[in-house]
């Protein structure tokens, strides 16, 4: 969500928030180290509210895509939790929901050559009953969600406990990602190990902590699973404390398959070329080895050969 766009929907909606620029980023944006992911994941609540009507969705759908664009991204996955828009607002089912994201989607391809998706996020914390609900609504939306996804605060919540929705996703055709292994936890090895073993995950959300465990580190190799690493975000989450002490170089040095992405771009107020930034700054990554991670990029993006090819060169 643009930083233009969300004062502007935030003062139509009449919601209050501070007046002055420096306490208006601190009410909406997460700019600073939090103390941890939790309470990076509290500050979502405040643009929550701003996500009010169908018209709202559509407009953040085709701004995204459109800074995406003009950032100097060609092919681009959106993941969204149906359960955490439709919480905010009891007026807006799953299927407004979605059908206001596509609308916007393809207003910015038929603007813009650009590939894009949309993936389906599982929230952990929400009652198993929910979680069936969304599973059917992704498979019921097959053609339009291009995988499933599990994110929120992994402690307390045992991958085993959403193995038959992922099941059941992966039975009706739809990909697995899983967002695991972020937060500095002693088990975070083992939460990205049985994403993939128990969830079937074929690419890991973050999955950063890896870098402490050569098991799990073989096994991302072995078995070609992809993490998805934010180095910007995961700065501001306090994955690790310093951009010099990120894994992303040691991990990609090992052959750990790794792409380079942009993480919930509005909260955090930052495009994905802040992480690619970041990477040569602090990584020492060099222009092959963006060209290295744009090609696992190109080759894991759940979207199809024929799309992404229209636009790729």
């Amino acid at each position: 969500m643009r930083w233009s766009t969300m004062l502007e929907i935030a003062t139509t909606l009449g919601l209050k928030f501070p007046q002055k620029a420096t306490e208006q980023q601190n009410h909406f944006l997460v700019t600073q180290p939090m103390a941890n992911l939790e309470a990076v994941l509290i500050k979502f609540l405040t643009t929550q509210k701003l996500l009010a009507s169908e018209e709202i969705l559509e407009r953040l759908a085709f701004e995204a895509c459109e800074d995406a664009f003009n950032d100097g991204v060609r092919i681009l996955e959106l993941r969204y939790a149906p359960t955490f828009i439709a919480q905010g607002h009891s007026h807006l089912n799953y299927e407004k929901i979605h059908q206001a994201l596509l609308r916007g989607i393809q207003r910015a391809k038929q603007k813009m050559p650009l590939a894009v998706g949309l993936i389906c996020i599982l929230q952990r914390i929400l009652d198993l009953k929910t979680v069936d609900h969304v599973t059917s609504f992704a498979i019921e939306n097959k053609n339009t969600f291009l995988a499933l996804d599990l994110a929120d605060n992994e402690d307390g919540f045992a991958p085993k406990n959403f193995a038959p929705f992922f099941q059941k996703a992966k039975a009706a055709g739809l990909n697995i990602t899983v967002h695991s292994g972020e937060s500095p936890d002693p088990r975070a090895s083992q939460w990205i190990l049985d994403s993939i073993e128990i969830l079937g995950a074929q690419r890991i959300g973050h999955g950063v902590q890896a870098i402490h465990d050569p098991k799990v580190m073989q096994a991302l190799i072995d078995k070609n699973i992809v993490l998805e690493i934010c180095p910007y975000s995961n700065y501001l989450t306090q994955a690790f404390k310093t951009y010099e002490s990120h894994p992303l170089r040691k991990l990609f040095d090992a052959g750990v398959p790794v792409t380079i992405n942009s993480d919930d771009p509005g909260i955090f107020a930052s495009v994905l070329s802040d992480d690619y930034l970041l990477a040569q700054n602090y990584q020492k990554f060099t222009k092959t080895d963006f060209n290295t991670c744009n090609e696992t990029a190109y080759k894991h993006s759940f979207i199809s050969e024929s799309e992404k090819a229209k636009v790729w060169n």
